[in-house]
């Protein structure tokens, strides 16, 4: 199989790509050139993913927490691709040193050193990035959270690992640091361990909020993602919703959407019984599916 297209929003001329499938082999082209890192096709079709799975930004572990906000850095910054990946290979050389213990030799302390440098300036780049992004979220995200649910006052707070972002401040963190590192066999801290909690006042939101309001924290994520990548960008995102208001009374769904960003393209997936409908504009194509096969409208 094979799929040719354009670039949304770019001259047909001067941008083509093509993706082809034999068998279990894949193969990616842009411009004729074949892709080997998938970091060269983030700016080719820049979408914005709505799905279930989302919820884990609000609720799950605060590794996903930390994936969203460098996801939606990687959108519009490749090099921060290439920023994260050597922060992590740098992360897996100093642990797997670390892991010795007590077998460390001489020449391991040598080369901990080492690490601890590479560690921290690579590491203090991220947070700087970090707290750049989360900054620039948090000027939309209380606004239309609000707008959406009628609460006030909500916000994405980032409590980075190290509190100093100072490169000797964080080395001389990592040497105190470095007996209890070594006794746990692991980096205890670091951009790795940063936290990311949603806020209202001194209260941890989400430990009340309801599961429509968790979803609705989601969604909010999803809007300010695809608005910061505009704003960075000048470019309009296609935005892909898979079936994501069911959690959301009929009102929240109208004022969701009313509140969506400008994109590209918009398409949405829904259920039989959802009143579809309602959300659609006078452009807006309607397909059905049924037993494998569909039709429009």
């Amino acid at each position: 199989m094979q799929y040719k297209g354009h670039i949304p929003g770019q001259q047909r001329t001067d941008k083509q790509h093509s993706y082809h499938i034999s068998g279990r082999e894949k193969k990616v082209e842009k411009n004729a050139r074949t892709i080997t890192d998938r970091k060269e096709l983030v700016d080719t079709i820049p979408c914005v993913l709505f799905n279930h799975d989302d919820l884990d930004f609000v609720t799950g572990s605060p590794e996903r927490k930390r994936f969203f906000i460098d996801q939606s850095l990687s959108m519009f910054n490749p090099s921060y691709i290439d920023l994260m990946r050597q922060y992590k290979k740098i992360l897996k050389n100093r642990n797997m040193l670390l892991k010795k213990k007590q077998s460390m030799q001489k020449e391991d302390i040598s080369l901990l050193d080492v690490f601890d440098i590479q560690l921290a300036e690579s590491g203090a780049e991220v947070v700087k990035h970090r707290e750049k992004t989360i900054w620039e979220f948090n000027q939309v995200f209380a606004v239309l959270y609000q707008e959406v649910s009628g609460i006030s006052g909500v916000n994405i707070d980032y409590s980075p690992s190290w509190k100093e972002n100072d490169t000797e401040k964080i080395m001389i963190h990592l040497s105190e640091k470095r007996k209890m590192d070594i006794l746990m066999g692991t980096s205890m801290s670091g951009p790795h361990r940063d936290r990311i909690r949603f806020m209202q006042g001194k209260n941890n939101f989400v430990l009340t909020a309801s599961t429509g309001q968790k979803r609705l924290l989601s969604l909010i994520l999803r809007t300010a993602q695809a608005l910061f990548y505009t704003k960075l960008t000048g470019r309009y995102p296609v935005l892909l919703m898979d079936d994501v208001l069911l959690e959301l009374d009929m009102e929240k769904r109208q004022r969701f959407t009313a509140v969506l960003p400008e994109y590209d393209q918009l398409f949405c997936t829904f259920l039989p019984d959802e009143p579809y409908g309602m959300y659609k504009k006078t452009s807006t194509c309607i397909y059905t599916i049924q037993n494998g096969s569909w039709h429009e409208q």
